[in-house]
């Protein structure tokens, strides 16, 4: 059986990993930008399918995970990217992925 660490430093950890990936050009990018930004406003930005999970490699699905699990074992209230130190990484992902021309309907 696999574990995936929930705590607060695999979490960051996990996230140092993501954002790059979600920054890039790799069929798995954009599975994993739509994570992100539905954590980080789903509303707005959209959500996140998870059969997308279905679409990544081990690795980067076991990362998702640990942020999932990290979010529901917190006792601290809500948690949101930004207070994970990444508020300028997320401007970055959604100005390349929610930007008119990064729109499939655009």
């Amino acid at each position: 059986m696999t574990s995936v660490p929930t705590d607060y430093d695999s979490a960051r950890a996990a996230l140092t990993r993501l954002i790059p990936l979600a920054l890039s050009d790799t069929g798995q990018a954009r599975r994993v930008a739509d994570f992100l930004m539905a954590w980080w406003n789903g509303p707005d930005l959209g959500h996140f399918q998870i059969a997308d999970m279905f679409g990544l490699d081990v690795a980067v699905a076991n990362d998702i995970t640990t942020i999932i699990g990290f979010l529901g074992q917190n006792d601290r209230g809500a948690v949101y990217i930004d207070s994970l130190g990444f508020a300028e990484e997320m401007q970055d992902i959604i100005a390349l992925w929610r930007s008119p021309a990064a729109r499939p309907d655009a």
